[in-house]
C-alpha cells in the first residue's frame, strides 16, 4: 500500500523544511511512504528547497492558481502516481506529521474514506476569539447541511482513500476545505474526524486574512456547493419567503377594499402580485435547477469512469 503525502506550497521556503522533515517515511502497514510538493507559482526558492529536500515529486503551477486548484492538482497527480492513500498538510508546518499514522488508519481499516484532522481550535491558544468563534459557526452550518459531523470542517490535514479522491470534483478557487466536507456528505462518502495537534505557529494564515473577505468567500462556497446538491430546496425557500412577503401587501389592499377605501391602496396590489410573480419563478427555477442537478449527477458519473478508463490505460502502458 502507497501513502502520497501532498503539500500544497505558496513562497514556503522557510517552512517546508520543518514540514518535510515532520513526515514520518515509515509507517506500520504502509509499504511505501513518498512526498508531493504542489508549488503555486511561488517566487521564491519553494521548488528548489524542495529538491534539495529529497521530496520524491513536485507539481508545478505557472502562476498562482491558489489553494483549491493546487489541491486539485494535487489529488489527480496522486491518482496517476498510484497512491492508495492521499494525506494533505499544509506548507507552513501547522500539523503535526507524527499525526498521519494516526490519520490514515481509519483507511486503512476500511472503516472511513475520507478523514478529518481535527484541531480542536477551542484550545489552540494563537487562535483569536473571532476566529475560533467563526471556525465553531462555520463548522456547525456545514454539519448541518452535509449531514455529517465535521468539528472543524475547515481543517486542511486530511486523508483520502483512492475511491473518494476519484469521485471528488473541485470547483472553487478559494478553498477545497468545505467543498469536499459537502461533496463527501452529499456523495456517501464515509468521513470521520479524529483529533490531531498543532505545531507553533510559524507565519500569519494567508486565507484568514481579513474576516469580512473570509466570510464572504466561505459563505458563497457553502451557497454555491448546498444550492448545486440540493437545488429544489434552496429555491423552495425563496419561493416561500417571496410568496409569504407578497401576501402581506395584498391583505392590506383587501382589507382596505372591503372597508370601502381600496382605491387608495392599489400600490399594495401591485407589490403583492409582483412578489408572487417571483415566488413562482423561484418555484420554477427550482424545478428547472433539479433537473440540472440529475445531469450534472450524470457528467460526475461519466467524468468518474474517464478517469478510471485513462488511470487503466496508463497502468496498461507502464506493465
Amino acid at each position: 500500500m502507497k501513502v502520497i503525502v501532498q503539500i500544497p506550497c505558496y513562497n514556503e521556503e522557510a517552512t517546508l523544511p520543518l514540514t518535510v522533515a515532520d513526515i514520518p517515511r515509515q509507517i506500520e502497514g504502509i509499504d511505501k511512504v513518498e512526498i508531493l510538493v504542489i508549488d503555486d507559482g511561488s517566487t521564491d526558492r519553494t521548488v528548489e528547497v524542495a529538491r534539495r529536500l529529497g521530496v520524491d515529486h513536485i507539481v508545478c503551477n505557472k502562476i498562482n492558481m491558489g489553494l483549491a486548484r493546487s489541491f486539485r492538482r494535487g489529488l489527480e497527480a496522486c491518482i496517476q502516481l498510484g497512491a492508495d492513500v492521499i494525506v494533505n498538510t499544509d506548507g507552513d508546518n501547522q500539523y503535526a506529521g507524527e499525526d498521519i499514522p494516526k490519520l490514515i488508519r481509519p483507511i486503512v481499516e476500511g472503516r472511513a474514506d475520507m478523514v478529518i484532522g481535527d484541531r480542536q481550535t477551542s484550545k489552540i491558544p494563537h487562535f483569536s476569539r473571532t476566529k475560533k468563534l467563526l471556525q465553531w459557526l462555520g463548522s456547525g452550518v456545514v454539519r448541518k447541511l452535509a449531514g455529517v459531523w465535521v468539528p472543524d470542517a475547515v481543517s486542511g490535514f486530511r486523508a483520502f482513500s483512492r475511491e473518494a479522491a476519484i469521485k471528488l470534483n473541485i470547483v472553487s478557487s478559494f478553498s477545497y476545505t468545505i467543498e469536499t466536507v459537502i461533496q463527501a456528505g452529499k456523495r456517501d462518502i464515509a468521513i470521520i474526524s479524529i483529533p490531531v495537534q498543532t505545531n507553533p505557529k510559524t507565519r500569519e494564515s494567508r486565507l484568514f486574512t481579513s474576516i469580512p473577505k473570509f466570510i464572504e468567500r466561505q459563505v458563497s462556497t457553502i451557497v454555491r456547493m448546498y444550492a448545486m446538491y440540493q437545488p429544489m430546496k434552496v429555491f423552495f425557500y425563496i419561493g416561500t419567503f417571496l410568496t409569504i412577503i407578497g401576501v402581506i401587501p395584498i391583505l392590506r389592499f383587501l382589507y382596505f377594499y372591503f372597508m370601502g377605501s381600496g382605491d387608495g391602496h392599489l400600490q399594495s396590489l401591485v407589490l403583492g402580485g409582483v412578489l408572487l410573480m417571483m415566488g413562482f419563478i423561484a418555484y420554477l427555477a427550482g424545478l428547472v435547477a433539479d433537473l440540472i442537478g440529475f445531469n450534472r449527477q450524470l457528467l460526475e458519473m461519466t467524468l468518474e469512469k474517464v478517469r478510471r478508463m485513462e488511470l487503466e490505460k496508463c497502468r496498461t502502458e507502464e506493465d
